[in-house]
């Protein structure tokens, strides 16, 4: 039996760029809970050890004192890929209580590996960089069924499903179902699927809608009259949606996040807005992003094909007819933006200016469809620094230091499209 629980990055984090330049893999948010998360309550009670690339490291130390960062002094451990949806049934195929030096497989993908003695001690030698399937190589592989995230749409296009394994999770013991304040003149529909936590307020004219799916409102979150949602859907708690707001299935808005207008299968990761008109589809937002009023998107092209999406400077079919806008950490949007189906934008970049905008968006970025740039490294700290003290949260060294590390990190791909270092 694995006294511990790794949960690790392997080689293709890259393929969830840019949405990991700032967070491990496991930090991603599907449904209502990231990655980690569902993992963790596959195991209550399990010690976590937390694998990551060296420059994150600090980072995570520091947001997760209770945990073992990159280092393992276990006897025997369960090392599972942080990529993985573990569902309630993922803890039957991938037990804590099993066959020693076994490596569980999704065709030629790592779901996890159960280790103790010498083929331990040498994974324990592999913790300071990122795995790859070799360093299981010595193992008996075993295949199981198991949903792996490969890209970012992928976290889009499982998020409906998600809420709702989520839901039952976080609610099946729950015997009071509504313990925010409903005010009159709000209508809830399938009542008994919708979950408003603490502190939430559902104002006048408001309507939940969870005849196709749940609803788990956070706490202290506040849904503004006149406002729609239509479940599965998930809003966090200290989240606002504002007057009017259309909210569509399949939709998560995590923590401190202020949303309007249309949004639909979308993914806000926490702490970003949306606060005004315009839509917002087949996305996935990350961290203190600001979009503009009337900031649109499309998610479907003119002819209904299989939308490609450039990932780490390498396009990729989708094999999806719906891709929104993928947009890293930090970035924001003018008024008035658009973005064409598939179009990614990195880390810390400023989009503004008339018409559709490049496809692709290489961190710091500066420009739209006229002309684009490098944007300046010691200003966009300034910025990222005066957005997170209105949160009172600190931009620390640690932050500045992830900055200049991912800016160095994009330097070539600025440089392809003829932009200063």
């Amino acid at each position: 039996m694995a006294e511990s629980i790794c949960i690790l990055e392997g080689i293709y984090y890259k393929r969830l760029l840019p949405l990991v330049y700032l967070r491990p893999t496991y930090d991603l948010r599907c449904g209502i809970l990231t990655i980690r998360e569902k993992i963790e309550k596959c195991y209550p009670g399990v010690p976590i050890i937390l694998h990551t690339r060296n420059y994150l490291s600090d980072m995570i130390k520091r947001d997760n004192p209770n945990y073992q960062i990159n280092e393992l002094n276990a006897k025997s451990c369960l090392f599972i890929n942080g990529r993985v949806l573990a569902d309630a049934e993922f803890v039957e195929k991938i037990p804590l209580n099993g066959p020693d030096n076994t490596l569980y497989v999704n065709n030629e993908t790592i779901i996890a590996a159960r280790a103790s003695g010498s083929k331990l001690d040498a994974l324990k030698s592999a913790m300071k960089d990122v795995f790859t399937i070799s360093d299981f190589s010595d193992l008996i592989k075993e295949e199981v069924d198991v949903k792996v995230i490969n890209y970012p749409w992928d976290l889009m296009l499982n998020n409906g499903e998600q809420i709702i394994k989520d839901f039952e999770r976080l609610t099946i013991n729950e015997k009071n179902m509504i313990k925010g304040k409903v005010y009159e003149g709000a209508h809830l529909l399938n009542k008994e699927k919708i979950f408003i936590d603490e502190g939430a307020k559902i104002k006048p004219g408001v309507i939940l809608d969870a005849e196709e799916g749940p609803i788990y409102i956070g706490k202290k979150a506040k849904i503004f009259p006149n406002a729609t949602i239509e479940g599965p859907c998930f809003i966090g708690d200290n989240s606002a949606i504002k007057i009017g707001a259309k909210i569509y299935e399949n939709t998560s808005i995590g923590e401190v996040c202020k949303v309007g207008g249309e949004v639909e299968q979308t993914i806000i990761h926490s702490y970003s807005n949306k606060q005004h008109d315009g839509f917002l589809g087949h996305s996935y937002i990350g961290q203190w992003v600001n979009l503009g009023a009337d900031t649109n998107n499309s998610d479907l092209k003119n002819n209904y094909g299989s939308v490609k999406v450039i990932i780490n400077d390498e396009q990729i079919d989708s094999g999806s007819m719906f891709v929104g806008l993928t947009m890293g950490d930090h970035s924001k949007s003018s008024i008035n933006s658009m973005f064409n189906t598939g179009t990614v934008v990195g880390v810390s970049c400023n989009v503004f200016g008339t018409g559709f905008p490049p496809k692709y968006f290489p961190s710091f970025t500066w420009g739209g469809s006229e002309a684009i740039t490098t944007y300046d490294l010691e200003r966009s700290m300034e910025v990222a620094k005066k957005v997170m003290s209105r949160r009172k949260i600190p931009f620390t060294e640690i932050e500045e230091r992830l900055f200049r590390k991912v800016f160095d990190l994009t330097k070539e791909e600025r440089r392809k499209r003829g932009m200063p270092s």
